[in-house]
């Protein structure tokens, strides 16, 4: 079931200019150019009281950096006037890591609104006040929440229908079924030597499709064992590798 109206994504930050940026290129661009989403940027320091704009102060209890205040970021969110289905993230590298199964709760939503910290980080009081949802795109730190906020939006943009192509391109991508995606080939059939995997030509769709879980298991288990570790065993009659009891013992 479709929105009434179309996904919006409402970001407050220092650096409104900055948006839509990559957003406007591409599927997001060509979604965005046709009304399938919007997005709206704001700027936090229209907010401010003083006749220096000013946003941030020095951190209570002492300490390097500024501090975005309390003051100033709540009144941008309420200036915001978004309603009480949307929900209200925080890109923080301390926030919970963004999932593929969060952004298709969002994707399937109205549309977040983000906001963008900098410096040292924003008044606890601000996100406990106003409901933050601290979200994080990785263990690292970036200058501000913009471009961890693309991320997030673009990821959800394109599950938005009429966005992809194909539907079905959605559906087998890393992390849809808990699973790495599987190693992709196109033409020249021989390029530097290497041919495409013969199974890709046969013809055999079961066969294609078992050698593909098949790579997509062994990738999840060599490169991310903490989503392997997830992944239920499968029955013997199931096509795929066979997970191995850890308290299995030779002998």
């Amino acid at each position: 079931m479709t929105n009434p109206s179309p996904w919006r994504a409402t970001v407050l930050t220092l650096f409104p200019e900055m948006f839509p940026g990559p957003l406007g290129l591409s599927l997001a661009g060509r979604a965005l150019a046709t009304g399938l989403w919007e997005i709206e940027a704001r700027d936090i320091r229209a907010s401010a009281t003083d006749r220096h704009r000013s946003v941030d102060d020095t951190p209570a209890g002492g300490g390097p950096g500024m501090v975005l205040r309390a003051d100033v970021l709540a009144a941008a969110i309420d200036a915001a006037e978004i309603g009480p289905d949307r929900p209200r993230l925080l890109m923080s590298p301390r926030g919970r890591p963004l999932t593929q199964a969060r952004v298709r709760e969002l994707a399937l939503g109205p549309g977040p609104l983000i906001v963008c910290g900098r410096f040292e980080g924003i008044d606890q009081r601000v996100i406990d006040g106003r409901g933050l949802e601290e979200v994080s795109i990785g263990d690292y730190v970036l200058s501000g929440g913009e471009i961890a906020a693309m991320a997030l939006i673009d990821a959800c943009v394109r599950l938005l229908p009429g966005v992809m192509g194909k539907e079905a391109s959605g559906a087998e991508e890393s992390f849809s079924d808990g699973l790495l995606e599987y190693p992709q080939y196109t033409r020249p059939q021989l390029f530097e030597g290497v041919p495409i995997p013969e199974v890709l030509t046969s013809g055999d769709h079961a066969k294609v499709a078992a050698w593909r879980r098949a790579q997509s298991e062994a990738l999840t288990e060599a490169r991310r064992p903490d989503l392997w570790a997830k992944i239920p065993p499968k029955p013997p009659n199931r096509p795929g590798r066979q997970k191995t009891p850890k308290n299995k013992t030779d002998g």
